[in-house]
């Protein structure tokens, strides 16, 4: 009847037809250029079929539609807002609309995932039959834009405009029971979609479903008085400056978009979500976080690709239980790879067990998983006192004391346990891998394999190669972390290896910047108006005041040239004081748990007494001022492991910074903020900062690249 390269229509009984999406030679459905030229098509191939009787709306993939093709946003938006807001009423008008227009009865079948565009056809249907295991939702604002075609509109009426609110500005999924309970979905199916969506279509016909009201209420306006609308809306954007800062403009104008379309009929309001998507379109929030979406698929698309080059990981080890050892035994085991947890004590083992147990616990209680499935992972993780169990796994994580003198006598013996194709990794932050091979006997099998804690919420795991691991043993390991639900980055051997040596200049000028007279407080302020999720002092409180000060050690070690320094800084004296952070309840901040048992940070004035023995007379410096000089610092040290090769690409490293430091998504990573800032103006705000060290000494390199007006670190 009507094939296509995205989609076709299918002859049914009854006069019914079935538009399937089934995207030729790739995995998933999504709405590109191509896709929306052929759904245009099929609406009017469907317009001109006067016998036809209802449609319903399928996939042949095991999702139903994953949204946009965002590869086709960079062209799209570089235009005026004025063109990207006409092509989008364009689309809207001759593809969405056309859609819900038909004059006859139309069922999505959804099956999969549904996001963004995917939703948004379906919302273009009169009814929504979903699966048991679908997930929907309007994730744009993680993009840095809102809906465009039509979901801001069609989901406010359909659910109502709190619940739409909810939905669009979090960006969150929804399951199948959550949708119908909300309205998003008239009923749920298991496996079989087509029988339902049938049955839908035959009681629209027969007048049991007044179908043509469902489709005249989502083209009204909504129902609303003014002191309705005006509280609503009032009370979102309050919900929305409290949860979302002023870095992320895209929520806010969500709410702002539906408010003033809410109470217009469908042409109107949809002109005015076009303008809004324009606008957020064309901000510089949207275009980084696009280029984290899409940074995102190039780095697992390298991690998976790496991956396939080598047999799956079938079963797993960890060496030392405890907080840590238990996290990446339940991580291990909850995403399906059967884990032997071993330790020399027992009450190591009942802590690691202890640890897996809270986590499944944790999810049991939020009804994310059942009793029968939390005995299920429980039973993969294996605990021992003794090798025997060891010596048929795949590969085995190290996660004893972060010590290289304990480290350099267990991996021998871990070793000498497993069979010999099996890879030994450790899981050290700071220690160098060529160090810790030392005393084996098959380095090639041995590398690093940082995760970072919580190991259960971080998702970055830095893969290190050491000088002599082979490329079979990487790829494995890149496999497991795959497995494991992780992201992994590859990074070659150095002191810190990647996250911590780009991570420690920054804490160094923190510590500087106290030394200096600067208040802590201030500084944590400024650098969580920048972006960051927490302030450098509260990060050092989060870590662990000991670890923090053994890595700086190895750092200044490691580049004593500009990571070593002539004076004690406030963590090797708050040490020095027992003042351990979260660990013992006292560090840069004091820690207590309310009573709803949560842990609340607060300020005593001692603290700065104490620091004060070690600190110059007090010193005022703006947030700005902060904020470069800490972020400077950062970022040369990112550049110069790129120069150095430790990690391949730029969007490796940006990446590795976010999934492993929380670096301010919108801000795109220290690389792209460079290019962001500009290179030469980066270049002259490090040389501004020079008279306090060496850690603001701009690369040759990266003085070349500013000298011959370079933009760009990516290609």
């Amino acid at each position: 009847m009507f094939s296509k390269s995205t989609l076709s229509l299918i002859e049914l009984p009854n006069h019914f037809i079935e538009l399937r999406f089934d995207r030729k030679n790739e995995s998933v459905n999504k709405f590109d250029q191509r896709c929306l030229t052929e759904l245009k098509e099929a609406c009017h191939e469907l317009t001109q079929n006067s016998a036809v009787k209802g449609l319903v709306v399928t996939s042949a993939k095991p999702t139903f539609v994953v949204g946009a093709d965002i590869t086709e946003f960079g062209e799209l938006f570089s235009h005026p807002p004025e063109k990207i807001e006409q092509e989008f009423l364009t689309i809207n008008r001759e593809v969405f609309n056309a859609l819900e227009d038909l004059p006859f009865p139309t069922v999505a079948a959804i099956n999969g995932i549904a996001l963004g565009g995917g939703l948004e056809v379906a919302l273009a249907c009169d009814f929504r039959v979903m699966s048991e295991s679908a997930k929907i939702g309007l994730p744009e604002t993680s993009l840095g834009i809102i809906p465009g075609f039509g979901g801001t509109v069609r989901l406010a009426r359909v659910i109502g405009p709190e619940s739409a609110i909810s939905w669009i500005t979090t960006g969150l999924q929804n399951n199948a029971s959550k949708a119908l309970a909300i309205g998003a979905v008239d009923t749920i199916a298991s496996n079989d979609l087509l029988k339902p969506a049938i049955e839908f279509l035959e009681n629209a016909n027969s007048g049991a479903l007044a179908w043509r009201d469902v489709r005249a209420k989502k083209q009204s306006p909504y129902d609303l008085s003014a002191s309705e609308l005006n509280t609503l809306f009032d009370n979102a954007a309050k919900f929305v400056q409290t949860k979302f800062s002023g870095h992320y403009p895209a929520p806010m104008a969500a709410v702002n978009s539906m408010r003033k379309s809410i109470l217009l009929d469908r042409t109107e309001a949809i002109k005015v979500e076009a303008r809004y998507f324009a606008q957020m379109a064309k901000t510089e929030t949207s275009k980084q976080l696009i280029n984290v979406f899409l940074g995102d698929q190039q780095v697992m698309k390298h991690a998976k690709n790496l991956a396939k080059t080598e047999t799956k990981i079938e079963q797993a080890g960890v060496i030392g239980a405890g907080i840590m050892g238990g996290g990446i035994a339940y991580q291990s085991a909850y995403t399906g790879t059967p884990i032997v947890m071993k330790d020399i004590q027992q009450n190591g083992i009942d802590l690691g067990i202890s640890e897996a147990t809270k986590l499944l616990d944790g999810l049991e209680t939020k009804g994310k998983i059942t009793a029968d499935k939390k005995q299920h992972v429980l039973d993969k993780i294996t605990p021992t006192l003794n090798y025997q169990e060891i010596n048929a796994v795949d590969i085995v994580v190290e996660a004893v004391v972060e010590n290289p003198k304990v480290k350099h006598a267990v991996l021998p013996e871990v070793e000498s346990q497993v069979k010999e194709t099996a890879i030994v990794a450790s899981n050290t932050s700071t220690i160098s891998i060529d160090y810790l091979a030392q005393p084996l006997a098959r380095p090639e099998n041995f590398l690093g394999m940082h995760f970072f804690n919580p190991v259960h919420k971080m998702p970055l795991v830095e893969v290190i190669r050491g000088t002599q691991t082979s490329e079979s043993a990487v790829a494995k390991t890149v496999g497991y972390a795959l497995a494991m639900k992780k992201k992994p980055v590859v990074v070659k051997d150095c002191p810190g290896f990647l996250v911590n040596r780009v991570l420690f200049p920054y804490l160094g000028a923190f510590m500087q910047m106290v030394h200096e007279g600067v208040d802590f407080i201030q500084i944590d302020k400024a650098m969580e108006s920048f972006g960051w999720p927490m302030g450098p002092a509260y990060l050092c409180d989060v870590i662990g005041m000991d670890t923090t000060v053994h890595a700086a050690n190895v750092l200044a070690d490691g580049f004593p040239d500009r990571m070593k320094y002539d004076f004690t800084t406030a963590a090797e004296h708050l040490l020095k004081n027992e003042c351990l952070g979260q660990k013992n309840g006292h560090g840069f901040y004091h820690y207590e748990k309310d009573e709803r048992g949560k842990i609340t940070k607060q300020h005593k004035q001692e603290i700065k007494t104490l620091l004060s023995s070690i600190t110059e007379s007090e010193k005022n410096v703006d947030e700005k001022t902060i904020a470069e000089r800490l972020m400077v610092v950062f970022c040369l040290e990112a550049v110069r492991c790129l120069e150095e090769n430790i990690v391949e690409r730029p969007v490796d490293l940006d990446m590795a910074m976010i999934y492993g430091l929380g670096f301010p998504q919108f801000r795109g990573g220290p690389i792209r903020y460079i290019e962001t800032l500009g290179i030469s103006e980066f270049v002259a705000l490090a040389d501004k900062f020079g008279e306090f060290g060496n850690m603001y000494k701009v690369t040759d390199t990266l003085r070349e690249m500013a000298n011959d007006g370079s933009k760009h670190f990516y290609q």
